[in-house]
């Protein structure tokens, strides 16, 4: 008997990313605590598509300056809602919890996603930005939000160089 596999309502927001890359870190030294100084690495990125191209994941290495740890971030869309969903599994807690997914979508190329979370106690809001995407140097920004998104704290830039 021969099966065949449903084909997947695929989308090509994260097409850019598809690849190899090195990856230029920003991080605040410290979050959500008026601190201005940044701590900036290096690192790569490896993503590949999965579910038939209706979600992709990426492995990371980020080189710290107090050590190196792997990362993955994985993606899945949903065609009713016209959402992606991301997940960061930290290779430092491989037993989690894995966080709820950080919800959004792209619109004229920039990607914006967002989950209610709490960080050191505190709840707060979650926002991803993906920008440039159009261009040989796509950014990712992440930023903490205390006042529900009336104001947003941006502590980590990832700015990627594709390897040829």
């Amino acid at each position: 008997m021969t099966s065949t596999i449903p084909s997947s309502r695929t989308n090509p927001d994260f097409d850019f990313l598809i690849g190899n890359w090195k990856v230029h870190h920003r991080r605040l030294k410290e979050r959500l605590a008026q601190c201005t100084e940044w701590v900036e690495f290096e690192g790569t990125c490896a993503a590949q598509k999965i579910l038939g191209g209706q979600g992709n994941v990426d492995d990371n290495v980020l080189y710290l300056p107090d050590g190196a740890y792997r990362a993955a971030a994985m993606r899945a869309y949903d065609p009713e809602t016209q959402q992606w969903s991301i997940w960061w599994l930290d290779a430092r807690v491989p037993k989690g919890p894995i966080d709820p997914p950080i919800v959004g979508k792209f619109v004229d190329g920039e990607g914006t996603f967002l989950a209610d979370e709490t960080f050191q106690g505190r709840p707060i809001r979650v926002r991803f930005r993906w920008i440039d995407t159009k261009s040989d140097h796509p950014r990712w920004e992440q930023a903490f939000s205390e006042d529900g998104g009336a104001t947003w704290e941006t502590n980590w830039m990832m700015i990627f160089d594709r390897v040829k």
